[in-house]
């Protein structure tokens, strides 16, 4: 062969290449064309700057405007002594330095929001109102089909020294990256039923069909982002996925419904409780992970499944669909 055949063919593979990697993609490219063409309007209100900066005339206008935000429980002094405690100027100081500016987090919204939209359809452009709520890391998000919270106090970094006390496994997604994240786990409260069923199994597929949800809605975050893993902790799930699952099925695990089994293997927590030594190594909520699997495990082998049918599968006819079986 000479010279110039050699460099044709060559050329040629490399063209081939180039368009089965293009039409692989396409259909993906396609759909992420047609999900950002979604039209949304984000506006964020700043209520923690009006709450903090309120005359008191200002403040009778705020009460009126935001009631969710003023329980009728507490007495107007209990308002105002916090509008300028101490704590307060210490957060809305720290927020003022960790977000100049909010365009960041606009720019996630919108782009949330129209996948959102695409696969939710119902759900309207939110109102975004930003609060500082004492670090309150239980409450990071409220999500309702009109109204998005957002407590800003509670994404200040994990390294930050106003978080030092919490727990590492609690602070350690207290930041921006993890903001949609957390929003999407609030959508889930909404839209994936809490099962009936109590058996492990049955929290498992709960959890993994919110999780499954962040695959679509956050195509191009990580796995890490979308259960609030560090890099570590991902790396030893994927490693002991088929040890982990041989011990659920060796001690008859699936099926049982003692609440202790959430504790040990579903509720966020520093690690997860095999009652073995390398319970130490293992991250928290490992039965939320291996239920995500399960849940990818069914949507690859029954592509034809909307979101919507998923969403209202029983958990059990789910399990005996996705042929689950982890070989790593």
């Amino acid at each position: 062969m000479n010279s110039f055949s050699r460099s044709f063919y060559l050329k040629v593979g490399f063209y081939s290449l180039i368009a089965v990697l293009f039409f692989s993609c396409s259909g993906e490219n396609e759909l992420e064309v047609k999900i950002k063409s979604i039209p949304v309007n984000i506006v964020i209100d700043r209520f923690d700057l009006k709450f903090y900066n309120a005359n008191p005339e200002e403040y009778i206008g705020l009460k009126k405007t935001y009631p969710y935000l003023f329980p009728a429980q507490y007495p107007d002094s209990i308002w105002i002594k916090r509008q300028r405690d101490s704590i307060q100027t210490l957060l809305h100081a720290e927020i003022k330095n960790i977000f100049p500016s909010l365009s960041t987090i606009k720019t996630d919204l919108e782009d949330l929001y129209k996948h959102i939209k695409y696969y939710f359809p119902k759900v309207l452009d939110p109102h975004v109102v930003t609060v500082v709520n004492n670090v309150d890391y239980q409450s990071k998000t409220v999500f309702t089909d009109s109204l998005l919270i957002i407590s800003l106090d509670t994404y200040l970094g994990s390294k930050n020294p106003i978080y030092e006390g919490i727990p590492n496994y609690i602070v350690k997604d207290m930041g921006l990256p993890y903001m949609m994240a957390h929003i999407v786990d609030e959508l889930g409260n909404v839209v994936v039923k809490t099962p009936k069923d109590r058996t492990l199994i049955a929290q498992m597929i709960y959890y993994g069909k919110k999780l499954y949800i962040k695959d679509l809605l956050l195509p191009s975050s990580s796995d890490e982002i979308k259960i609030s893993y560090s890099k570590s902790e991902i790396d030893w799930v994927s490693e002991n996925e088929r040890y982990m699952w041989q011990y659920f099925i060796e001690n008859e695990l699936l099926y049982k419904t003692q609440s202790s089994l959430s504790l040990r293997f579903i509720d966020p927590a520093p690690f997860s409780k095999f009652y073995l030594e390398i319970d130490n190594d293992t991250p928290g909520k490992v039965g939320q992970w291996i239920g995500w699997q399960i849940v990818r495990s069914y949507m690859d082998k029954n592509r034809n499944i909307t979101l919507e049918q998923l969403l209202v599968i029983p958990a059990k006819d789910l399990f005996n669909k996705s042929n689950y079986k982890p070989t790593k």
